[in-house]
This record gives C-alpha cells, sequence and structure tokens, in this order.
C-alpha cells in the first residue's frame, strides 16, 4: 500500500533544509516502528517521495510526501489513523501529521501532480515608492509582469504574470485561522498569493521582487520576506485546480 501524508512544518524547525527533512522522516518512520517498502540494488533505501521543496525559512500547513509501505506488514485502510498518530508523537517539535490517505496506483508524484500552491506573507513595507497594496492593484491590472532571471549564467527578462493566479491582501478572517504565532503578527503587510509550480514556476521571493520597487543595488527578496507560510497545494483534475488531498476545488481565482 502506498499512502500520502501531509504535514506542518512550523516554528523553528523552518530553517531545516529539505535534505535534512528527509532524514527526519527516515528516523521518525524507524521510531514510529512503520515497516517501509525498500528499494532494490546496492544501497537500498526506504520507498518515500517527497513532494515539491519547501524554501529553508519558509513554513508550511501542508508538506506532502508519498510512503509505500511493506506489503508483508499486513496494513489496511483502517489503521491509517493510528499510523497518523504514530508519526506525529514521533515527529520532531515543530513537526505533525495533518491528515492520510492511500495513495492510488494511478496517481502521478507528487513532483509532477502539484500545479499551483497558495502562500501566506508577510511583505515589509518600501521605504521608497508605493506601499505594498499599491503594488497588488498594479501587479493585478497588468498585462505583463516581467522579472530578471539568471538560466545557465545568462539573464532572461520573463513574463510570470500568467503564473500569478491569485495575490491579495489577507484579511482578518484567513489570518485568525493560521497558527497562534501568526494571530496578531504585524510585521509587514499580510498577503495571500497562489502561484504557479509547473514549468518554470514562481517563488515567493520572485513575486516580492515585483511588489518592491527597483532599487540599486538590486534588492535582496529576504529582506522584505518577513514571514511566509505555504497553506495549501494544489492538483489538476478534469480541468479544475483541486486540494491535493480532499480533492475539494480551489475557492475562486481573483486574478485573470
Amino acid at each position: 500500500m502506498k499512502i500520502r501524508v501531509t504535514y506542518a512544518k512550523l516554528g523553528k524547525i523552518r530553517f531545516t533544509g529539505h535534505r535534512d527533512v528527509a532524514h527526519m522522516w527516515e528516523r521518525t518512520l524507524r521510531k514510529a516502528g512503520i515497516a517501509v517498502a525498500m528499494s532494490v540494488g546496492f544501497t537500498p533505501r526506504p520507498k518515500m517521495a517527497f513532494g515539491l521543496a519547501l524554501p529553508t525559512g519558509a513554513e508550511s500547513l501542508i508538506e506532502l510526501i508519498d510512503i509505500t509501505l511493506d506489503p508483508a506488514s499486513g496494513v489496511t485502510v483502517d489503521d491509517l489513523g493510528s499510523i497518523a498518530e504514530r508519526l506525529s508523537t514521533s515527529l520532531p517539535v515543530g513537526m505533525s501529521v495533518t491528515g492520510i490517505r492511500e495513495c492510488a496506483g494511478t496517481e502521478v508524484s507528487l513532483q509532477e501532480g502539484v500545479v499551483a500552491t497558495t502562500w501566506v506573507m508577510l511583505v515589509a513595507e518600501p521605504e521608497n515608492g508605493p506601499d505594498i497594496a499599491t503594488a497588488i492593484e498594479r501587479v493585478n491590472s497588468s498585462a505583463e509582469v516581467l522579472l530578471t532571471r539568471e538560466r545557465k549564467g545568462e539573464k532572461h527578462l520573463d513574463d510570470i504574470r500568467p503564473g500569478i493566479l491569485e495575490l491579495r491582501s489577507a484579511d482578518a478572517e484567513l489570518m485568525s485561522s493560521l497558527p497562534a504565532d501568526w494571530i496578531g503578527e504585524s510585521v509587514g503587510h499580510a498577503i495571500v498569493a497562489t502561484l504557479t509550480t509547473s514549468g518554470r514556476g514562481i517563488r515567493p521571493t520572485e513575486l516580492v521582487e515585483v511588489l518592491v520597487p527597483d532599487s540599486d543595488p538590486p534588492i535582496n527578496p529576504w529582506d522584505h520576506l518577513n514571514r511566509v507560510l505555504r497553506i495549501n497545494q494544489w492538483i489538476e483534475r478534469d480541468g479544475e485546480r483541486v486540494d491535493v488531498l480532499t480533492g475539494r476545488p480551489a475557492h475562486p481565482q481573483v486574478c485573470a
């Protein structure tokens, strides 16, 4: 059986990189006594597949991992609740299982299946130029949004507007639903953004680059991105964006 697990990564553990998190999961599965299928070859490894890497320093309510269980373990769907509980109690502080389900054999991999992610970000207001609310209006009303990117040592000018599916200021209702230490957080303008991941996806830091005015030397996005939280990941099913775990449709897009 293959299972899809969602988990949160909050607090100080956000400074742990993606590879270290992978090692944490290997240790957690052993600690929880979960029998995982192993690959074949000279260096067998647990059969685990991670979703899109979370930027170091970012937090998340919904990280993803697919785990293939050892067929000899005899695990059934009825056991998934207890597996989730055992994993949560074995994970490091700041990480906890938030969902679990059986993963059908016909489902595409997480790396291929996830087409967009939704973020909440606290962006510092620039000292010069328009404020963040004005910048959001500018992006939403623009036919194209140009960003300089570097590929293979060469700089290219890309239009990232098609990849910004949603961009707005976060409302009080959303902010009140976030983890406790986010509630009342006021260091920066709170925004919500849904960004594509397929093809050459858009990173939160790249969105900050287009929201904050140009400067010389160029800005360091992390100087303006006070905090960032991934709150959802989306797959596409029958031409519609749906929640990666539940299959529920995404909320209406704000950007065309």
